[in-house]
């Protein structure tokens, strides 16, 4: 009678609480949920873009306005520190998976202050660029893609700056290293958007 009280208990705290979620994917939860997000932000993007190729397509607007000039160079060079940025994130990436933590902290610091430049570059490029949205469709449609782009790319430095300091305190392991990861995952996507920003934008 004692030993079935007693394994009656066991069972019970054995299932205590409610049962396991049910994964359908084999995609772990947090992968997805970034991934998920990703599709839905590409979406936004596209509808932005829709606006663009109707200026430049469908009613053949000149691009940019007449009387404005767009900063290639410039852009250009804020290009080529945002992926930069993207190398110093996989060399942190790849530190952590083999135990450097010197390489895990410098790639995140290096990534955030790239990052960080380019905002500020981006920023003083519409400070000194001539024309504000509101001057004409196209410079409507400049401001709105390059800043729902620098939205993007304010979200993703305070995951990063999150991601840097947790770095510095050694929450991260070549075991555990998913909270890293995933906002890794989201700062490349920051990276490639630019890419096509920048190309259909700028330089076509």
């Amino acid at each position: 009678m004692e030993a079935a009280s007693v394994a009656t208990t066991a069972h019970d705290d054995h299932h205590h609480g409610p049962p396991p979620a049910n994964r359908s994917s084999r995609v772990e939860p947090q992968l997805l949920g970034m991934l998920l997000f990703i599709i839905s932000e590409v979406m936004i993007f596209g509808a932005f873009f829709t606006a663009y190729f109707f200026i430049r397509v469908v009613t053949n607007d000149p691009w940019p306005a007449p009387g404005t000039k767009l900063p290639v160079a410039v852009a250009g060079v804020n290009t080529a520190i945002l992926l930069s940025s993207s190398l110093t994130i996989h060399w942190a990436l790849h530190s952590i998976k083999n135990g450097n933590r010197f390489g895990l902290k410098a790639g995140m610091l290096s990534t955030f202050l790239l990052g960080f430049t380019f905002l500020f570059v981006q920023i003083n490029e519409y400070v000194h660029i001539g024309f504000a949205p509101y001057s004409s469709a196209q410079a409507t449609i400049f401001y709105s893609l390059t800043g729902l782009h620098g939205a993007h790319v304010f979200i993703g430095l305070c995951a990063l700056l999150m991601v840097t300091i947790r770095s510095f305190r050694g929450h991260y392991s070549p075991e555990e290293h998913r909270g890293m990861e995933v906002p890794g995952i989201y700062w490349h996507f920051v990276d490639i958007m630019w890419v096509i920003v920048y190309t259909t934008v700028y330089v076509l």
